[in-house]
This record gives C-alpha cells, structure tokens and sequence, in this order.
C-alpha cells in the first residue's frame, strides 16, 4: 500500500518493504482454470460496512502458476473519522490527498470484473467493496468470492485459530506489516496457493460462493442501514429525534424505499417490523389493520400517516450519538503478550478413551454411519465429514473398501478401523494396537441433547455450522437461521428472525455470514443482546425437496476468539427437511450451550411460524 495514495503502478516502496510476489509456492501448483483468481484486502474504519468505510484496498490477480500477473493497491480518502488507527496506522495525516473511492473505482472494477475474490473473511471485503461500489452509483463486477478462512476450515488444518497471521505462521510465510492491504493481500496469495493444493490433493472442492445468486423467498423488504443514533423511545409532542425506530406499513405515496432512504439520511433508524422499541409506525390507512398496525395499537405506539411523517421531517432535532468520537492518537506499542487459543474442556469433564481422535467413515448403510458415529462420540472422537488434514483414523464399514478415498488413506499412512475395534472400545475400553497413540487435544464433544456452560471470560461467540463438501453441481442449498427468542419462545418482532434477507440483527449483535458453499456461521454477541432476550435457536432448513437423510451429517463448531467450547455432530436426521441444531440460552446469570438436533418434516416458512415470525403465504 502506497503512503501517499495512488496505485503501485506509479508508486514507490522502501526497499525493504517491496518483497517478491511473483515467485510461486514451492512444487508445481495450478490454480483452477474456471475461475479468474484475485486476491483482495481491505483497511476500513470500522466494521459495518454500511456505516464505515473503504480506507485502502489491494488487489492481485494470479496466474495459473500463484504468481501475480497484476496489481492494484491504494489509500483511499474516506471522507469521515479513520476510526481504529492504532489497528492500522492510517491516520488523518496519512489519508490526506488519497483518491476518493469512486475516483478510483473504474480501475478497481476492471481488474475485479469478471473475478473470483479471494479474501481472508470473504464476507466483510465484499461487503465494503459492494458498499462503496453502491455509493460511487455503479455495482461491484465480481461474480465469485473464495474465503480462505472458510478453506482453512475445510481442511481441518491443524492450528490454534485460523487468523491471517496464524495461517502465515502455519504455512510459512513471511508477514511484514499486519493490517496493510498490500502485505496482507500478498501473504493471502501464499496461503491460497499452498491451501488449494492441499485441498487438490484431498480432493476437497474449494468453497466458492456465487456473489449473484440472491434469494427472496420471503417479501422484499427495506434494506436495514445502521443507525448511528441511540433510540430516545416513541414518537411525543416535541416531534422527531434522529434514532427514533420508524415502521413503514401498507402503501404510500412516495416509493417505499425511497422514503425509507429519505428517513436515513434524517438519522432516522428504518425498520421493517413493530416491536416494543418502535418509535412510531407510518401507515396512510389504519383501518386496514396490517399486522404491524395491530402490534403498535396493541403496544401502544403511535400511528401517524405519511403526510403528518412529511411534516415532522421538517424539523428532526439531534440525537445522542452510539458511539463516542475516536481520536486520531496512535498509542505508543505497549509489551505485547502472546494469547494461544486453546481447548476448554469443561470443568469436571475427563478425556475420554479416544479424545482428540478424528474418524472418518467409509461405506456402510446411513443407519450405520449413524450408530457409529453415535458411538464414536461416546468415546470422544470426533466423525469427519469429509477426507481432510485432521483425520487422525480411517473407520471401513460394508463396501468402504471400494472407496476411492482408500488409496489417499493407504499414502497418508491412516489407521485402518473395522466395526468391532469400535465395539471393543465402546464395551471394553480397549484401545486397537493399530492405532496411534499419539492425538491433539480437541475441543469437547457433545452428544445430542448435552449442556454445557460457555466460558464467561468470552461473549463474542460464533456457531460454525459445516457439511459435507461435494462437487460443484451436487451441493444440497442449505440454509443456516437464528431465531432470537423471549421467555415465551417467540420472537418479539420478524427483525429477530435471522437468515440470507435479513443477516443482520440489530447492527451485528447477531450476524449470518455465507462463508462456503457447505460452510455457514452464526455470530454473537452475548453482552449485547436485549434484556428480553432469553434465547437463541440456530437451526438449518434444506432448500427443495431433499431431507436431512440425504444430507448426512452437520458439524457445530462453537469458537470464540480464544478457543472452542465444544463440538457436535448431528446425524439421526431421515425425512426430515429442518433441524434446530442449537440452542444459547440464560440461566441462573450465565449463557448455556444446548446440541439440539430436533427435526421437522416441513419447511423453513413452517419452522419461522412455530417460532412466532409473521410469513406471507
């Protein structure tokens, strides 16, 4: 990243900061024709891209070969507070006389055009980058994205945590300046070229993400912007305040979006549902009695109507800002010590007999796979879902012997397992002679229905939901929800439904994030949920026609930045076309972790329904 803006095309670097780039990972390595690989990093102000803004960006496009055929990289003028400098070094001083991002957004969208992004939480670059594309009145040209954090995932490499850093450290590559778009955008090329071999070699498919694949089951609603303003509470005699929640209902004179934009840029906070923190709800005919018109009646709120609305804009007084101003200081480094992730088992738990073992299954009917992993999970093993890096053993049922992964499992060197060293386990505790002895310490794994108390020390958590990974055209379109519920298990409002229309609950304090094509996440953020919430369900609906039979198995991952909670694998699942997979619930003043697995033959509409949500048929 060039310190004065600009592209590196015209751009000078120090000596000893500029590095090779061109010179591929060692072997011979190629890259998937199919895809037109770039690899992408963004600097931002914060992380809500709908708030905060692109500070600096980079872009390397690859060769066949990992090298780079071309490269982009520049500061950007955001025209707002750098928000986090001590995070990454761009301070005002620094920023002053960058390009605007729609000044360079024309170069950017050439080289994107077309492209398969690569990014380190593929999510949040193209997240941004598709904001500031927005507001520059174009649209971002990329049709895939890649997110080398959902591939380190898949391959079950063995490290303490899948940051960008831990992930040079792992594969070797050297890390000049962490939180710099260029370097990072370089060390990110390494690790992708490195990672899609181990994932050729495996013959995992890489998780690529279609960018303009947009589902709309449910009815088109108006897009949620982060509000800036705290919610001063409903609609009174002294007018609007900017954070006030307004609902727009039925229909109105002015386009329904473009009102709502007209709203936002008041400071205004547009919401698409009534709940007890709505302000005030707009509709031109309450006789109509909508369903959001009935909640306000109900609660209370007021109901004025599209003209009276027109009125009040006119005169929207100031509200008290969420967050206090950042000063542009860069705090002198302060001794830094090194915090490894690691397992927590929970207090009381002994390791059992086959702990830190991870098993993959081959052959076998889906009834056995299912009694098996149930009772590998009795011995603290945890069941692969597919032939990756961390498969410590290899367990052959009726057919497996045909399996074409066998030759790859014979290369590695892999314990073989039969039936009865399972049973021998299970009944004995014998431990095979065949197999190793050595095994990493893992998270714990828990059976369907078990609790577990999470850490206090953590409150950001995320539920990392995988299944198995098939070759493109065969992937199942699974869907990944949360429900956020109060003490009557219902949700308060359709705002608290989570899913692909509304991934975003409440600026983030629950976030859905695709990062895979069999990898989906849920983010939370525990100290900042309402009061009133008592519970969160995390359940998984199939697209279509197919059950959970045909699926097979889902893994749940529950990690926070520190370690991982525990683990689980569901599997019982034959007809069914939902499943609650999770449930994070309060009790006695601490957060608990539930492995669910209760399934239902019907839809995702149905499953929104028992849980409260408002769905049009």
């Amino acid at each position: 990243m060039s310190d004065c803006g600009g592209s590196r095309r015209g751009t000078k670097r120090s000596e000893e900061y500029v590095i090779e780039v061109h010179a591929p990972a060692e072997g011979v390595v190629t890259l998937p024709r199919d895809h037109r690989w770039v690899v992408v990093d963004v600097e931002t102000s914060g992380v809500r891209s709908n708030a905060h803004r692109v500070l600096s960006v980079a872009a390397l496009v690859l060769r066949e070969d990992g090298s780079v055929e071309q490269e982009f990289s520049t500061l950007v003028g955001p025209g707002c507070n750098p928000g986090p400098v001590h995070v990454h070094n761009l301070t005002r001083e620094r920023l002053a006389g960058s390009p605007r991002f729609e000044d360079i957004a024309g170069e950017l969208a050439g080289i994107l055009d077309g492209a398969t992004i690569v990014a380190h939480n593929a999510s949040f670059d193209y997240g941004f980058l598709d904001a500031e594309f927005r507001r520059a009145g174009t649209s971002l040209p990329a049709e895939h994205r890649l997110c080398t954090l959902a591939l380190s995932r898949r391959l079950e490499l063995d490290v303490p945590d899948f940051r960008l850093a831990t992930l040079a450290q792992h594969w070797q590559v050297q890390q000049l300046q962490e939180h710099d778009a260029y370097d990072d955008a370089r060390v990110l090329s390494e690790i992708f070229l490195r990672s899609a071999a181990m994932a050729d070699n495996l013959q995992l498919p890489l998780p690529v993400v279609n960018c303009r694949s947009r589902k709309s089951v449910y009815p088109a609603s108006v897009p949620r912007v982060a509000c800036q303003w705290k919610n001063p509470g409903r609609l009174g005699d002294d007018g609007l305040v900017q954070g006030m929640k307004v609902v727009i209902s039925g229909s109105t004179v002015t386009p329904r979006v473009a009102l709502a934009n007209r709203l936002t840029d008041a400071g205004l906070d547009v919401m698409n549902n009534a709940s007890r923190q709505t302000s005030v709800v707009v509709c031109n005919d309450p006789a109509v009695q909508t369903a959001k018109v009935r909640k306000a009646m109900a609660e209370g709120i007021p109901v004025i109507s599209e003209q009276q609305l027109e009125e009040l804009l006119t005169r929207v007084r100031p509200g008290e800002p969420k967050v206090a101003t950042v000063v542009d200081i860069i705090p002198p480094p302060e001794p830094q010590v090194a915090v490894v992730p690691q397992v927590r088992p929970p207090t009381g738990r002994k390791p059992k007999l086959w702990t830190g073992r991870k098993v993959l299954l081959l052959g076998g009917t889906h009834l056995q796979a299912v009694m098996m992993r149930s009772r590998l999970t009795q011995l603290g093993a945890r069941p692969a879902l597919n032939f990756t890096a961390a498969v410590t053993d290899v367990l052959v049922l009726d057919g497996g012997e045909a399996d074409k992964r066998m030759t790859r499992v014979a290369a590695r060197e892999l314990p073989v397992l039969r039936p009865d060293d399972v049973d021998a386990a299970v009944e004995n505790g014998v431990v095979p002679p065949h197999m190793r002895v050595e095994s990493r310490l893992t998270a714990p794994v828990l059976s369907r229905g078990e609790v577990i108390d999470l850490p206090s020390d953590s409150h950001r958590w995320a539920v990392n939901v995988a299944w198995k990974a098939e070759a493109v055209g065969d992937e199942f379109d699974l869907d990944i929800v949360a429900f956020l519920l109060g003490a009557d298990e219902k949700v308060d409002t359709d705002d608290d439904f989570v899913f692909y229309n509304n991934p975003l609950y409440d600026d983030g304090v629950v976030e859905l994030t695709i990062d895979g094509s069999s990898e989906h996440c849920i983010r939370v953020d525990l100290a900042e949920l309402p009061a009133e919430c008592e519970r969160i369900a995390i359940a998984a609906a199939i697209d279509g026609n197919r059950t959970f039979g045909e699926l097979g198995a889902v893994s749940v991952a529950v990690d926070s930045e520190t370690g991982t909670a525990a683990t689980f694998v569901l599997d019982a699942g034959t007809t069914e076309r939902t499943m609650v997979l999770a449930e994070i619930y309060r009790r006695a003043g601490k957060w608990r972790l539930r492995a669910v697995g209760q399934g239902y033959d019907d839809d995702l509409a149905a499953l929104a329904r028992r849980y409260g949500v408002d769905v049009d048929d």
